[in-house]
C-alpha cells in the first residue's frame, strides 16, 4: 500500500467518530440539578430522566364540554427528588377569566395525591388571567413533603401495568363552576405489553405450524394414509383458537385491571385486531369514527352543549373563538386546523421529554378505566367502532395471502424438480392438484376464522353504529352462518344419506369417577356401553336417568369407513381429517359450539350480568360434552382443545365474574385475580409454544416415511411414532363405538362363545399299550423349537395295533402327509416342528400373511391398511380402487412406493380353501370318501383354538 493513502485510510475513520460526537454533544447537552431524595441524600440529577411515575393519553373527562382546546397534558412523579410536574398546552374560547386548578392522582380506584392551587401564585402567566387570545402554556414543578409521599404506595413504582390515573379539574373563580377538566392515564414504565417481541415470537411459532400442518397435508402417496399424519400434525385450529380465546376474554363487559388489557394486547394479531395510524385514519370516514385528532376539549373540536349558553351567560365567547368554531362562509372550509398540535420533541433542549401521551381517540374508554372490548381495544389503538371493519380487510389480506402461497409452493417444487434437487415422488399428488389445494385452504382459512368474524359482527350490531359498517356486518355474518353452516350440514349428510336412524331406549348412570386420576368428580356413564349384565366398574351409583340412544344404520355395512374414503377425504376433508373415525361428525358440532360463544361474547356486550353467568354455565356444560365425545385423534390435540383450553376458559371467565361492575371489587384484589389469569393463560400459550416445536419434529418423521436412512439415535422415535399413529387410527374406545361400524354403521353382531379351551388331556386307552405300528411317522431330527414337543412326544405310550387305527397310506400322494387316525394334544407342537423344518423362510400361507409381506394388514373391517413392517417406518403404499372394495383379494391389489421395494406376494403360499382337502388333514377313507367330515375336521372349534 502506498504511503499516501496509509494515513488517509486510517484517520478518516477516526474523524467520522469524533464528528458524531462532537455533533451529539452539540445537539443535546446534558444538565444536571440537585435533588434530595426520601432517604435525605442530596443527588446530581440528569434533567431528562424519565419519572418514576408518568402520564400517558389523555381526553376530556366532561365528554368533550370543557371549554379549552388541550393538546399536551403531562404529570409526572419523580420519587428521587420527591417532586410532581405539571405541563398543560392549549388554547381558550373564554374571554377573561380568573382559574382554579386541582390536581389529583388515583392508584388502585383510591385517591393517592390532591393539591390546588391558583395559576397567579404558581407563576403561569397563560393563565392569569385567561384570555383567549393568548395560547395556554403551563408549566410548573411542585415539591412534596415526606408526609404526602405515603399516599403514592411504593408497590406502584414496580408493578408492572400501574392501575392509574392523572385528572386536572379548571374552576372558574366567578361562578365556581367546573368548565374543563383533564384525565390521564399514569403508568411506570413497566408492563405486560409488548406486542413487539411477544407477537413476534408468537408470529414465528405460528408460521412454524402453518407450514408443518401444511406439510403433512400435501405429502403421500395414498390419501387415507396421508389422513392419518395430518391427523396427527399438531392443529392451526387449536393454535387460533387458544390464542383467539385468550383475546377476546377482553371482550366481556366488566371492568378489567389495567394488566389483563396490557396481557391480551399480545395476543390480538391473531384476531386481526392491530392498526397503525394511517389505517384508522383510511377507515374513519366509513366507521364515522374520528381518528385524526390534535387535541382533546369543546371549544373547537366538536359542537358544545352547554346546556343552556353557559358560555354567552357567565363567561362570553370571543370573536377569535367564534370563527374558529363556525365554517369560513366565504371559502366553505373549517379553520379548524389553525389549532397546534403538540409540540414535537425537541433533541436539541435538554428540558424536552418524550414520556408525555397523546390526545386519545375518540370512541375509546376514558383513560386510566378498562371497560370490556373498548378497554381491550384501547391498548392496541383500535377504535371500538372500527374493530369490524379492521378485522375484515385483514381477513381478505390473509385470504390473499394463503392462495398466493399455496400457488407459490406449487412452482417452488416444481422448480425442485426440474433442478433435480426434489427425489421423492411425494407431492407429486399436491402438484397435480394444486387449485383443489388452493380452494381447501382458503375455506379452512375462513373456518378458523368463523369465530372470530361472528363475533366482530355481532359487536358491530350492539354498537348501533352508522348503517355502512353495520350493513356490511350483515353480510358478512350471512356469509359465515349460511355459507360455513350449509357446508357443514352438506358433509354430514353426504357421509349420512344411505340410511337411516334407529332410537332406542337407555338409561344415562351418574357415578363416582376421578379427574386426572386422583381428583373426585361425578361421572356419566350410558347403560348401553356398560351391558344389562355387567356390572359397573365405577363405585357409589348416585342416580340414574332415562336416556335415548340413536344409531345409525347404513344399507351398505360393507361400505368403506370414513377415514378410507377417498371420495370423502378430497371433499370434507378439510372438516373432518383430526377427528377420530367415530367422531367424524364433530366438527358440525364445534361450528354450533363456536357459534353460540360469539353469541354470548359479540352480542352480550350490553348485559353483562347475563353475559358472563351465561357463558360461563355454558362453558361447564360444553368441557362436559368434549370431554365426553373426546374427538381428536391425536394426543397433542386433545391436551390443548379438550382438556387446557376448556379449563382455562372456565377459570378465566370464573374469576371473571369478581370484575363485573356491581361488584365493585376492590382494584387492588381484582389486579390480583387478573395476576391469576395471566398465569393460567400464560401456561396455556406456554404449552402450545411447546408442543408447536414438538408438531415440526414429528412432521420431520411423517416426511420422511418413505425414506430408510434417518439418524439411528432418532430411528426409535420414528418407530414408536408410526405405531402410536396406526393404533390411534384403529381404536375403538367403547363397547357401544365397537357395536358400530366406524361412523355408526350397525355391524353383524357375532355371538362369541363362552367356552374356552384350556388344556386338553387325553385319557388312556386299552390299545395304547399295543407297540407303535407306524414308528416311521416319528420325527429323526428334533429341533430347537419343537425339542420339549418332542421329548414328550417320545415318552408316550405305544399306540394299539387295532384295525379301527390302521389306515393304508399306500395310496397317498408323494406331497401328502400320513397322520394319525388317534391324536392328542401333543401332537400338534410336533406338527409344527416338522412342518417348519427345512421352510424356515415361510412366514404363513394366509392371505393375511401374503399381504403382511407387503406391508399391509386385513382388519377387523374387511378393508386392507397400510402398516409398518416390524422394526421399520410405517412406509406408504398406492392404494388401488379395488382396495377400498371389502372383500377383494389381495392379488388385485396393486402397490408402489417412491423410495422402497417391497416382497411380491408369493402365491404359491395362498392358503387353501375349505372345499380343498387341507395338507395336513387326516388321511384315509374318512378323509377322501367324506367331503363334509373334511370341511367340519378344518372348521373345528377345538382345532382353532389349539392352533
Amino acid at each position: 500500500m502506498p504511503r499516501s493513502i496509509f494515513p488517509i485510510t486510517v484517520l478518516l475513520p477516526i474523524l467520522v467518530l469524533v464528528s458524531c460526537f462532537l455533533t451529539a454533544a452539540h445537539a443535546r447537552e446534558t444538565v444536571y440539578i440537585k435533588g434530595l431524595g426520601l432517604d435525605g441524600v442530596n443527588r446530581e440529577l440528569d434533567v431528562s430522566r424519565y419519572p418514576a411515575i408518568y402520564t400517558g393519553d389523555f381526553d376530556d373527562c366532561l365528554g368533550g364540554e370543557s371549554l379549552f382546546n388541550v393538546t399536551k397534558f403531562d404529570v409526572a412523579y419523580y420519587a428521587d427528588n420527591l417532586t410532581v410536574l405539571f405541563h398543560l398546552d392549549g388554547t381558550t374560547n373564554i374571554r377573561k377569566e380568573n382559574l382554579i386548578l386541582h390536581l389529583s392522582i388515583k392508584a388502585y380506584g383510591e385517591n393517592r395525591f390532591n393539591m390546588t392551587y391558583d395559576p397567579c401564585k404558581a407563576n403561569i402567566s397563560t393563565m392569569c388571567p385567561l384570555n383567549a387570545s393568548i395560547p395556554i402554556t403551563a408549566f410548573a414543578a411542585f415539591p412534596l413533603a415526606p408526609s404526602d409521599v405515603p399516599g403514592i404506595p411504593s408497590v406502584a413504582l414496580g408493578l408492572p401495568d400501574l392501575e392509574g390515573l392523572a385528572r386536572l379539574q379548571i374552576f372558574a373563580n366567578s361562578t365556581k363552576t367546573q368548565i374543563g377538566c383533564f384525565q390521564a392515564s399514569m403508568t411506570n414504565g413497566n408492563s405486560f405489553s409488548q406486542p413487539e417481541a411477544v407477537g413476534t415470537l408468537l408470529g414465528v411459532m405460528v408460521f412454524i405450524a402453518v407450514l408443518a400442518s401444511f406439510a403433512t397435508a400435501i405429502y403421500g402417496l395414498s390419501i387415507p394414509h396421508m389422513r392419518v399424519h395430518y391427523a396427527h400434525s399438531f392443529s392451526v385450529l387449536v393454535i387460533f383458537e387458544t390464542f383467539q380465546s385468550i383475546f377476546f376474554t377482553g371482550a366481556l363487559s366488566v371492568d378489567w385491571p389495567s394488566v389483563l388489557p396490557a396481557w391480551w394486547s399480545n395476543f390480538a394479531w391473531t384476531a386481526g385486531m392491530f392498526a397503525n395510524d394511517q389505517i384508522a385514519r383510511s377507515v374513519s370516514s366509513f366507521t364515522g369514527n374520528i381518528a385524526n385528532v390534535s387535541q382533546v376539549g369543546g371549544a373547537g373540536s366538536v359542537q358544545l352543549n352547554t346546556g343552556g349558553g353557559l358560555s354567552q351567560q357567565i363567561y362570553g365567547r370571543s370573536a377569535i373563538a367564534a370563527s374558529l368554531l363556525l365554517p369560513d362562509r366565504a371559502g366553505g372550509s373549517s379553520s379548524l386546523n389553525s389549532f397546534a398540535r403538540r409540540a414535537v420533541y425537541n433533541a436539541s433542549s435538554p428540558y424536552d421529554y418524550t414520556w408525555g401521551g397523546q390526545p386519545r381517540t375518540p370512541g375509546m374508554p376514558m383513560p386510566g378505566t378498562w371497560p370490556g372490548f373498548g378497554g381491550t381495544l384501547s391498548l392496541v389503538n383500535v377504535p371500538p367502532a372500527a374493530a369490524f371493519t379492521i378485522g375484515m380487510i385483514w381477513l381478505l389480506v390473509l385470504l390473499a395471502a394463503v392462495a398466493c402461497f399455496v400457488v407459490a409452493t406449487k412452482f417452488v417444487l416444481d422448480m425442485l424438480v426440474k433442478m433435480k434437487l426434489l427425489k421423492t415422488d411425494g407431492f407429486n399428488y399436491f402438484r397435480a392438484h394444486v387449485w383443489g389445494f388452493t380452494a381447501v385452504a382458503l375455506l379452512r382459512t375462513l373456518y378458523i376464522a368463523f369465530f372470530t368474524m361472528m363475533t366482530l359482527t355481532m359487536y358491530q350490531f350492539t354498537l348501533m353504529g352508522p348503517a355502512g359498517p353495520t350493513a356490511v356486518a350483515a353480510i358478512v355474518w350471512l356469509i359465515f352462518f349460511v355459507g360455513l353452516g350449509s357446508i357443514a350440514a352438506y358433509a354430514c349428510y353426504f357421509r349420512l344419506r344411505h340410511g337411516e336412524y334407529e332410537t332406542s331406549p337407555d338409561t344415562l348412570r351418574f357415578e363416582r369417577g376421578n379427574i386426572f386420576g386422583k381428583v373426585p368428580f361425578i361421572a356419566t356413564t350410558r347403560q348401553s356401553n356398560i351391558g344389562d349384565e355387567e356390572p359397573s366398574q365405577k363405585p357409589y351409583l348416585f342416580g340414574t336417568m332415562p336416556f335415548i340412544k340413536v344409531k345409525f344404520i347404513d344399507e351398505d355395512p360393507g361400505r368403506a369407513t370414513v377415514d378410507l374414503d377417498e371420495g370423502y377425504i378430497k371433499r370434507f376433508g378439510w372438516l373432518s381429517a383430526r377427528y377420530r373415525r367415530t367422531r367424524w361428525w364433530y366438527f358440525a358440532f364445534y361450528l354450533c359450539y363456536l357459534f353460540v360463544r360469539a353469541c354470548f361474547i359479540g352480542g352480550g356486550a350490553r348485559t353483562p350480568l347475563a353475559q358472563v353467568f351465561g357463558l360461563f354455565i355454558f362453558e361447564i356444560f360444553a368441557l362436559v360434552a368434549i370431554m365426553k365425545m373426546n374427538p381428536f385423534e391425536s394426543n397433542r390435540n386433545t391436551a390443548v382443545a379438550v382438556w387446557m383450553l376448556s379449563i382455562s376458559k372456565i377459570v378465566t371467565i370464573g374469576l371473571s365474574i369478581a370484575f363485573l361492575p356491581a361488584f365493585a371489587l376492590n382494584r387492588i384484589i381484582a389486579t390480583v385475580l387478573g395476576i391469576i389469569i395471566i398465569v393460567v393463560q400464560g401456561f396455556v400459550a406456554l404449552a402450545v409454544l411447546v408442543l408447536i416445536v414438538l408438531g415440526f419434529f414429528s412432521t420431520w418423521m411423517s416426511l420422511s416415511r418413505n425414506r430408510e436412512n434417518f439418524p439411528e439415535v432418532l430411528d426409535h422415535l420414528r418407530v414408536r411414532y408410526f405405531e402410536h399413529s396406526k393404533a390411534c387410527a384403529d381404536y375403538l374406545p367403547s363397547k357401544s363405538e365397537q357395536s358400530e361400524k366406524n361412523d355408526g354403521v350397525k355391524e353383524e353382531k357375532v355371538k362369541e362363545s363362552q367356552f374356552e379351551v384350556r388344556d386338553v388331556r387325553r385319557a388312556p386307552k386299552i390299545e395304547d399299550e399295543e407297540l407303535d405300528r407306524f414308528p416311521d411317522l416319528e420325527p429323526q431330527n428334533i429341533s430347537t423349537i419343537g425339542a420339549s414337543a418332542s421329548a414328550n412326544a417320545i415318552g408316550r405310550r405305544s399306540r394299539a395295533n387295532s384295525a379301527s387305527s390302521r389306515f393304508s397310506v399306500s395310496s397317498l400322494p408323494r406331497t401328502a402327509r400320513p397322520h394319525r387316525a388317534s391324536w392328542s394334544s401333543k401332537d400338534i407342537p410336533l406338527w409344527d416342528s416338522e412342518m417348519n423344518r427345512g421352510d424356515q423362510q415361510r412366514l404363513g400361507t394366509s392371505r393375511n400373511s401374503s399381504l403382511r409381506l407387503q406391508g399391509y394388514n386385513a382388519d377387523s373391517h374387511g378393508t386392507n391398511t397400510p402398516v409398518r413392517r416390524p422394526m421399520t417406518p410405517q412406509q406408504e403404499l398406492v392404494e388401488d380402487a379395488t382396495m377400498q372394495k371389502p372383500g377383494s383379494s389381495a392379488t388385485e391389489v396393486s402397490h408402489e412406493s417412491a423410495d422402497t421395494t417391497f416382497v411380491p406376494e408369493d402365491k404359491s403360499q395362498k392358503a387353501s380353501k375349505v372345499d380343498d382337502v387341507p395338507a395336513s388333514a387326516p388321511t384315509g377313507p374318512a378323509a377322501t370318501n367324506d367331503k363334509s367330515a373334511v370341511n367340519n375336521e378344518v372348521k373345528s372349534p377345538l382345532e382353532n383354538n389349539l392352533s
